[in-house]
């Protein structure tokens, strides 16, 4: 189970992100129910785990401008396991999406220093 905290209205947990030469750095992510990838991060972050660059796409924001971001590669320690993603680059804080939720039950009590829990489904 993975467990997190809501503050000032955002749902946030820590996760250990792993770059190619065993960089680690804890960072705190908010849970974006309207962002479907899984995990964005910001430039410097990017930068100093020296992740590598795997593609470029192009994505539509909610005003409906198109924009264009980097993909690069990381693993981060998911519910105890260390798991392979795609990071997408954004100039924002880190952001947790719906598809590193996919199979999971997400509940939160949403209010000052609530309680965020993750967890597994049963299949």
């Amino acid at each position: 189970m993975i467990r997190g905290k809501v503050r000032d209205n955002e749902a946030i947990i820590r996760l250990r992100v792993f770059g190619p030469d065993a960089r680690e750095i804890e960072i705190e992510a908010v849970l974006d129910t309207g962002y479907t990838a899984s995990l964005t991060l910001p430039p410097s972050l990017i930068q100093s785990l020296r992740l590598v660059k795997t593609s470029a796409a192009r994505g539509i924001l909610g005003d409906g401008s198109e924009f264009q971001y980097q993909i690069f590669r990381a693993e981060i320690d998911w519910d105890g396991v260390r798991i392979e993603l795609e990071i997408d680059e954004a100039d924002t804080e880190p952001l947790l999406g719906m598809q590193l939720l996919h199979g999971y039950e997400v509940k939160l009590q949403v209010r000052h220093n609530g309680k965020l829990t993750i967890k597994k489904l049963a299949r």
